[in-house]
C-alpha cells in the first residue's frame, strides 16, 4: 500500500511514497532540487547585496572626497589670499577645521564600519573613535553659531565690531569652542559614562563580530545634545531672524536715499579722434540685472538656505538620538545610519554655503584652482585685480586706476584717455555688503 503526500514548497510540487527505497531516492532528489533553487536564490541576493554595496561605497566616498577638498580649499584660501586674513574668517577656518576632522576621522571609519557592518578597527579605537565623532561634530556646530554671532556684530554694530571683536577674542572664543567640543566627549567616554556595560555584537553565519555603535545612556544623550545642538541651534534660529529683518530695513533705506551720480564731460579729456568719450557714470545699482525686489529675494534666498540646510542635517539625528537613548528598539538601526550621515553631509555642505557663495572666496578658489585670472572684463582690455582692492586697467596707452574699498565708498581715481567709449566701474555698495555678510555667515 501506497500513499500520496502532495507537499508545496512555494510554487513546487512533489510526491512522496511510502515504499523505502523510493522515498529515499526521491527524498535525495528533492532536497538536490530544493538546494539548487536555495543556491540559486542566495546567489540573487548576493549579487543584488554586492551591487548595493558598491553604489553606497561609492556615494559615500565621494561624500568624504567633496568634505575633504572643500574644506582643505577654504583653508588655503585663507591662508594664501591676504585679503582674506580677517578677524571673521578665523571662525571660518575653525569650522573648516573640524569639518576637516570629521570627513577624516569620523565619516572615514564610519563609513568602513556601516559597509562591513561590524568593527574592525578594535575595541580601544572604538571609543577613541565615537569621542572624535562628538568631538568634531559638537566643534562644527559650535562654530557654525560663532560665525552667525560675529556676522550679527558685524552688520548691527560695525562702528563698535573693531572694539569687540579683536583678534585675541576670536582666538579664545575658538579655544573655548575646541575645549567644551573636548570636554563633552572625551572626558565622559573615557570614563565609561556615555554608553551602557553590556556591549554590542553583530552575528552572522554562527559568529559573533564586535560592532561599535553610538549607543548612549539616557542621561549622555540629552546632555549632549542639547549642548552639541539644541542651544547653538536656538542661538542661530534668533541670530538669522534679526539679520533678515535688519537686511530688509537696511534695503528699504537705501532705496529711499539712492540716487545715480553723473561726473560731467570734462572730468575726462578727450584726446582720440575714433572715439567720443561720454560721461563716466557710476551706477549706485544696477537697475536691469539687481532691482530691489531681487535683493530682497536674494536675502530671503540666503538665510532659507543657510537655516534651511543646517536643520535639515541635523534636526532628524538630534531627535532620534535622544529616541535611541531611551528606546533601544524604536529606531531601525538603517534609518539611524542614513540620518547619521546625513548629519556628517553637513561637513560637506559648509563649505559650499559659507565660502563659495561669498564673491571673495570664489575669486580666491579660481585663483588657487586656475593658473590665470579669468577674462572678467568685457571691454575688450586686460586687468588685474590686487589684494588691496586696486583694480588697475590697461587701455593700452593710458591707464584707469581705481581704489575700489568694501566699505562701501570709493578712493579717489584718475583718468586719462579711454579706448571705450564709455567705463562702468561696479562700486560694491552697502546693500551687496550686507547680502554678501549675511552669505558669508
Amino acid at each position: 500500500m501506497e500513499s500520496l503526500v502532495l507537499m508545496e514548497n512555494n510554487t513546487d510540487y512533489f510526491v512522496v511514497k511510502n515504499t523505502d527505497n523510493a522515498a529515499s531516492v526521491e527524498g535525495i532528489i528533492i532536497n538536490e532540487s530544493c538546494t539548487e533553487n536555495g543556491i540559486g536564490f542566495m546567489e540573487e541576493q548576493d549579487t543584488v547585496t554586492m551591487m548595493s554595496i558598491l553604489v553606497i561605497g561609492v556615494f559615500l566616498s565621494l561624500l568624504i572626497f567633496l568634505s575633504v577638498a572643500g574644506n582643505i580649499l577654504v583653508c588655503v584660501a585663507i591662508y594664501t589670499d591676504r585679503g582674506l586674513r580677517r578677524i571673521g574668517n578665523l571662525f571660518l577656518a575653525s569650522l573648516a577645521i573640524a569639518d576637516l576632522f570629521v570627513a577624516c576621522l569620523v565619516m572615514t571609519f564610519a563609513g568602513v564600519n556601516d559597509i562591513l557592518g561590524y568593527w574592525i578597527f578594535g575595541a580601544q579605537f572604538c571609543d577613541t573613535w565615537v569621542a572624535f565623532d562628538v568631538m568634531c561634530s559638537t566643534a562644527s556646530i559650535l562654530n557654525l553659531c560663532a560665525i552667525s554671532l560675529d556676522r550679527y556684530i558685524h552688520i548691527k554694530d560695525p562702528l563698535r565690531y573693531g572694539r569687540w571683536v579683536t583678534r585675541r577674542i576670536a582666538l579664545v572664543t575658538i579655544a573655548t569652542i575646541w575645549l567644551l567640543a573636548g570636554l563633552i566627549s572625551f572626558v565622559p567616554i573615557s570614563l565609561g559614562l556615555h554608553r551602557p556595560p553590556q556591549p554590542l555584537v553583530y552575528n552572522a553565519g554562527g559568529q559573533n563580530y564586535p560592532t561599535c555603535a553610538l549607543d548612549l545612556t539616557p542621561t549622555y544623550a540629552v546632555v549632549s545634545s542639547c549642548i552639541s545642538f539644541y542651544v547653538p541651534c536656538i542661538v542661530m534660529i534668533g541670530i538669522y531672524c534679526r539679520l533678515y529683518c535688519y537686511a530688509q530695513k537696511h534695503v528699504k533705506n537705501i532705496r529711499a536715499i539712492t540716487r545715480p551720480i553723473d561726473l560731467p564731460d570734462a572730468a575726462i579729456k578727450k584726446k582720440s579722434t575714433k572715439q567720443k568719450n561720454k560721461a563716466l557714470h557710476i551706477h549706485l545699482h544696477n537697475h536691469h540685472s539687481s532691482p530691489y525686489h531681487v535683493s530682497d529675494h536674494k536675502a530671503a534666498i540666503t538665510v532659507g538656505i543657510i537655516m534651511g540646510v543646517f536643520l535639515i542635517c541635523w534636526v532628524p539625528f538630534f531627535c532620534i538620538n535622544i529616541v535611541t537613548a531611551f528606546c533601544k528598539t524604536c529606531i531601525p538601526d538603517i534609518t539611524f545610519k542614513i540620518l547619521t550621515w546625513l548629519g556628517y553631509s553637513n561637513s560637506a555642505f559648509n563649505p559650499i554655503i559659507y565660502s563659495i557663495f561669498n564673491t571673495e572666496f570664489r575669486e580666491a578658489f579660481k585663483r588657487i584652482l586656475t593658473t590665470h585670472y579669468p577674462d572678467w572684463c568685457k571691454c575688450g582690455y586686460q586687468s588685474v585685480s590686487l589684494h588691496n582692492d586696486k583694480y588697475v586697467t590697461d587701455y593700452g596707452t593710458k591707464t584707469l586706476v581705481v581704489n575700489a574699498r568694501r566699505n562701501g565708498s570709493f578712493g579717489e581715481f584718475s583718468s586719462e584717455h579711454l579706448s571705450c567709449e564709455s567705463v562702468r566701474q561696479t562700486r560694491v555698495n552697502s546693500e551687496k555688503d550686507i547680502l554678501e555678510d549675511i552669505s558669508a555667515i
